[in-house]
């Protein structure tokens, strides 16, 4: 994920991409950089809830609050 980062800050700033080091976007290792940031990507999407402590500690995650027992009860 911070590949995927650093490469929108540069992009953003400089219009470069970090793909340009690998001989550009169309270059195999490139795409294959690409792709693997990308599936890092979705599994943090999809794994977001039971990873964060934060989500998890504001009642978000299925698990009780920071405080102890479940709002309400």
């Amino acid at each position: 994920m911070v590949v995927g980062a650093l490469n929108w800050l540069l992009q953003g700033l400089f219009s470069w991409e970090i793909g340009e080091i690998f001989g550009g976007p169309d270059a195999v290792i490139s795409r294959i950089i690409y792709i693997l940031v990308g599936l890092g990507g979705l599994y943090l999407l999809i794994n977001h809830k039971k990873d964060c402590k934060m989500c998890v500690g504001m009642g978000m995650g299925g698990s009780a609050p920071m405080g102890g027992a479940k709002p309400g009860i």
